[in-house]
Parts: structure tokens; C-alpha cells; sequence
């Protein structure tokens, strides 16, 4: 398979420590035209710049995740903003709220979203979202600001979905579609329009059927990119250049190296 974008890693974590630079030296022998790095806190956004400065297909996201969300300080924030003026950070994320681990208190994971999401509005660059157990203030606030971006490793239901695409945002989806007990995600893959469709690995987490339990890489969308052409009934090679196709209209920064 050739054509491959991935929309969500993150090589700059210790699960790559021993092998990182192979890995990614790999990868483009491997199909893998870009990938999407992306921050959960001020320390790993500049990690993820710095790999995108080495690979040419290799981009950053910068943003604090709501986990992350504890330590922030005041000025976490204009530094995140700083950051995404670097030619090579295509979106602010990973952003967003988690309600599934309640790490941090809700009222500080909504607080940090909140102000994010007005920086990417005024910086008008996309978003990269995390939604785990709290769609309902993740939809209340996407409604109140409408900014652009992606829903990554969505795990909602086809309803949800279509709220998000109602809103002109996109749906990624990764290794928990192939998984043996999936439901939502088959639903929600055979629901969202190709037009709507990213295509992620979050590695090295979430690694796809036959690599389950194994350290994710973008290599292995090829299985997931698979997967959606079954459901959809279409070649899966068909799955991943469209999806390429929408990294490249959902993420303008990108076209300055894609021409």
C-alpha cells in the first residue's frame, strides 16, 4: 500500500527510546507519506517539533492533553500559541477532556479545553480532539466555538458522529475498528463519509489486528485501511488516498510541502 497519511503518533515516547530514528527511516518505504506528532503538554510539543525538523514527513501538533492538564501553568499557554507559528505544526492538539480515567478535576480539564480552543480559533489552525467518556461538554464546546479539526480515535456512538460531522469536522479512526468485539467503531466507520475520514495509528498505542498487543507504527494502517474497505465495500488502497487527500484540505499547512 502506498499513500499513507497518519493524522496521530507519538514517536517522541519512551516506547521509542531504543529504535526511534530506524523506525522512522523506515516508513517511507513503508507508504507512509506524513505523519502528525503530536503533544500532550509544552515539553512534548517541542519533542514533536524537533522530529519534525529532522523528517521531512514528519509534522507537528502542539497542545496540552486533558491528563496533562494538572500541571499547567499560565503561561503554558502563550507558549503553546508560540509554537504554532513553526512552519512544520499543522494543528494545536491533542486536546480535549477524559472523563473515562478522571485523573484531573473536570472543572480544570474543561478550563484547559476551553482556553485552547479559543487560542486555535484566533490562530485559526486546526484541532486534534480526545474524547473519552465525555461527549456531551466535548460537543457543548465544539458547538460554542466551531473550530476545525478532527475527532481522533472517536469511540462514540453514529450519532455522535453525525454531530460532529454536522459541525465540518472530521472522524479519525484506527486500530479499534479491526479489533474481534467492535461495534461502534464498525458502525461509525461504515456511517462517516469518506470526505470525513482520517486515518491514525495513535502509536505506539492501539495496534490493529493482526498486531494487537504489539508497539503500534504507522506501517500497520495498512490494516486498518483494510478493514474500512470491507465495511465500506471499496479497495482499501482507494481508503487511503482519500483520507490523504483530507489531511491535506483539513491541515492547510501542509500544502506548502506537498506540492
Amino acid at each position: 500500500m502506498k499513500n499513507i497519511f497518519d493524522t496521530h503518533a507519538h514517536y517522541n515516547t519512551e516506547q521509542f527510546d531504543t529504535d526511534r530514528n530506524e523506525i522512522l527511516a523506515s516508513l517511507p518505504d513503508a507508504g507512509i507519506v506524513g505523519i502528525i506528532n503530536c503533544g500532550t503538554d509544552v515539553l512534548s510539543s517541542r519533542e514533536s517539533l524537533k522530529l519534525a525538523e529532522n523528517y521531512d514527513f514528519v509534522f507537528a501538533a502542539c497542545g496540552i492533553h486533558p491528563e496533562d492538564a494538572q500541571g499547567v501553568k499560565d503561561d503554558d499557554f502563550p507558549e503553546i500559541e508560540g509554537l504554532l507559528k513553526h512552519e512544520k505544526c499543522v494543528a494545536l492538539g491533542e486536546i480535549g477532556l477524559d472523563y473515562y480515567y478522571d485523573f484531573v478535576p473536570r472543572d480544570l480539564q474543561l478550563e484547559t479545553f476551553e482556553r485552547q480552543l479559543q487560542i486555535a480559533v484566533s490562530c485559526d489552525i486546526p484541532v486534534i480532539i480526545h474524547d473519552r467518556e465525555a461527549h456531551g461538554d466535548t460537543l457543548r464546546l465544539l458547538k460554542k466555538y466551531k473550530p476545525k479539526g478532527v475527532m481522533h480515535c472517536f469511540s462514540g456512538s453514529v450519532e455522535t458522529a453525525k454531530e460532529i460531522v454536522n459541525l465540518g469536522m472530521y472522524i479519525g479512526l484506527g486500530g479499534a475498528v479491526t479489533f474481534k468485539n467492535a461495534v461502534k467503531p464498525v458502525e461509525v466507520a461504515s456511517y462517516v463519509p469518506m470526505d470525513r475520514l482520517l486515518l491514525e495509528t495513535d502509536c505506539p498505542y492501539m495496534a490493529p489486528v493482526p498486531k494487537r498487543g504489539k508497539r503500534n507504527n504507522s506501517a500497520y494502517i495498512e490494516f486498518v485501511a483494510e478493514k474500512i474497505g470491507e465495511i465500506k465495500k471499496i479497495n482499501p488502497q482507494s481508503v487511503a488516498d482519500e483520507c490523504c487527500q483530507n489531511a491535506l484540505i483539513l491541515f492547510e499547512k501542509l500544502n506548502k510541502f506537498y506540492r
